[in-house]
């Protein structure tokens, strides 16, 4: 494979940012349901990108949840609290996605956006810091 597993952190930190600026633009809208998954999945993506740090990655979003857990919040290399962004992101996607008169209200996109700006914006810290190419 080309390329180390810290440039792949990178792409996957770009994607996060990616969902990021699709969340914001969503809420923009009025695509409220839009914008709680597009703020869910820039919490996966850079959950995804630190993972790649320690070498792993999982087709299944459990997977990638409880790797992350076990290896930076439960060590507290990142704060035990992007635990509660993960929680709520993931119940409100879910909800969005599957609920069928699930009502997403334009506050609780708003603070999901927040909440996702503020993980990836950790997780980017941690990547930033690591210097040797894996």
């Amino acid at each position: 494979m080309e390329g180390s597993l810290k440039e792949l952190a990178g792409y996957r930190l770009e994607r996060a940012k990616e969902m990021l600026l699709a969340s914001e633009n969503n809420l923009k809208i009025g695509e409220y349901k839009t914008s709680l998954n597009r703020s869910y999945y820039a919490v996966f993506h850079a959950m995804r990108s630190a993972n790649t740090l320690k070498g792993f990655d999982s087709s299944k979003h459990s997977g990638v949840i409880a790797f992350f857990t076990k290896e930076y919040l439960k060590t507290e290399i990142l704060d035990r609290s992007l635990s509660l962004i993960i929680k709520d992101s993931s119940l409100c996607r879910e909800k969005s996605d599957y609920d069928d008169f699930y009502i997403a209200s334009h506050a609780e996109a708003k603070e999901q956006l927040k909440n996702a700006r503020c993980f990836v914006q950790k997780v980017e810290e941690y990547v930033s810091m690591i210097n040797e190419p894996l």
